[in-house]
């Protein structure tokens, strides 16, 4: 027995060597978010850039796609793409819309044309054999990122929520969309999930093909290289764009980087939507400076009754208080789940992409955000706010204070998992 005890004290304390080291080596410093700058955030592009990692890019045309829209557009571009078609996403589930996407793939990799699907391997893991079968017999390249298995095991939490298509090295889309039937129509009921993806021409297109080079090369292994990927590209319009996804070592990724460098820039507006919004203390702060600035911020998302994910509306709603505290304008959606990530700040400047304003995405997934200088990017981008405002509910300070001792516990409990819902 006495043996037995020193032995099972060792294993305590390896396995908290082993959780002491894996933190030490994923650990980073937090920005301090108290930034000195009386610039406005569109004079200010090189530095969120630089800052980031990324270079500001002119010349670049924008067309912003809502709902189930964005679905007709896309594989439209898919079936005409001469060249090459990479795709990359998260969450792919069985359904008439998988059938569509993997039947446009493979038919453009039966007529020559160099495919590569790139899936997350927890996100995707419903995608259907059929589907995957499909396209590789057409010729396709279909891999899953950090598939569970004991050789990922040590980034089985590491996922890639990134969704992102790149067509011909000269066309790409970024935004929120998954393929799974829900994401069809036109978010008309509770069925129907609202989102928004951006088109995209110009030279901010290699950058994202860059972006999805990282994690298909990690992948695959595979290099690519030539004109089928990397053509010599034109200008397309005026909008200025920066690409951000890097995760440097030891340092916060640089998709937290922007969003709260952001809120310390802002003059006039910040107006977020984004379906999972647990923001973290800094950001509360900082919010709540912004807001003694004289910004009006608000922030819509669903409700737990909209949501497909009630326990992170649950987690969220443990910093509510707090927020409404600091003036910050709260709405909640019940009809159906929005899904689009969003935000604009001053009516100059925007960020839309793969990322949720959590810590799961800050801090873990593999994301893409595009940060966008020009105005009337920015006022699409109000414009899909104000459409689902107006049905949404806002959050009371007063009312919210009443809410249940059991409601206000389910909120800790589910907080403390926060970062990994």
């Amino acid at each position: 027995m006495h043996i037995s005890l020193w032995i099972g004290l060792g294993v305590l304390a390896l396995i908290a060597v082993l959780i002491l080291t894996i933190w030490s080596i994923r650990r980073h410093r937090d920005p301090n978010l108290c930034i000195e700058c009386d610039e406005s955030i569109d004079r200010l592009v090189p530095s969120l850039s630089g800052l980031t990692l990324g270079s500001a890019l002119g010349g670049n045309s924008v067309e912003v796609l809502q709902n189930g829209a964005f679905w007709d557009v896309l594989l439209d571009r898919i079936n005409t793409a001469e060249k090459s078609v990479h795709f990359e996403t998260f969450l792919w589930k069985e359904g008439e819309l998988g059938t569509r996407m993997a039947q446009a793939l493979a038919g453009r990799a039966r007529a020559g044309v160099k495919v590569r699907v790139l899936l997350d391997g927890n996100g995707s893991k419903k995608v259907g054999e059929a589907s995957v079968q499909l396209m590789r017999d057409a010729g396709a390249r279909v891999k899953m990122f950090h598939k569970t298995s004991l050789r990922n095991l040590g980034v089985l939490n590491d996922r890639d929520h990134r969704k992102l298509v790149v067509i011909d090295g000269k066309e790409a889309f970024v935004g929120g969309h998954c393929v799974v039937d829900e994401w069809l129509g036109d978010a008309e009921d509770g069925k129907h999930f609202s989102d928004v993806s951006v088109r995209l021409h110009g030279p901010i297109v290699h950058s994202i093909q860059g972006a999805f080079s990282e994690n298909w090369v990690g992948t695959s292994g595979e290099i690519f290289v030539g004109e089928d990927y990397f053509p010599e590209i034109e200008k397309a319009g005026d909008v200025t764009i920066h690409a951000v996804f890097a995760k440097p070592e030891n340092s916060a990724p640089t998709i937290k980087i922007l969003h709260h460098t952001a809120i310390c820039l802002a003059r006039k507006s910040i107006w977020i939507q984004n379906p999972y919004f647990i923001p973290e203390a800094e950001a509360i702060e900082a919010f709540g400076e912004a807001v003694k600035r004289g910004v009006d911020v608000r922030v819509l998302m669903p409700s737990t009754g909209g949501s497909d994910n009630p326990m992170v509306q649950h987690a969220g709603h443990r910093n509510f208080e707090k927020l409404l505290k600091c003036g910050v304008r709260l709405f909640e959606y019940p009809h159906t789940l929005l899904h689009q990530k969003i935000m604009t700040v001053d009516g100059v400047w925007s960020a839309i992409g793969s990322s949720n304003f959590d810590s799961r995405s800050f801090e873990t997934n593999d994301e893409i955000t595009l940060a966008i200088n020009d105005e009337n990017v920015t006022r699409q981008l109000d414009a899909v706010f104000e459409r689902y405002v107006k049905r949404a509910e806002e959050v009371k300070l007063e009312e919210w204070k009443k809410r249940s001792l059991w409601l206000k516990a389910k909120e800790q409990g589910f907080y403390f998992f926060h970062e990994l819902l």
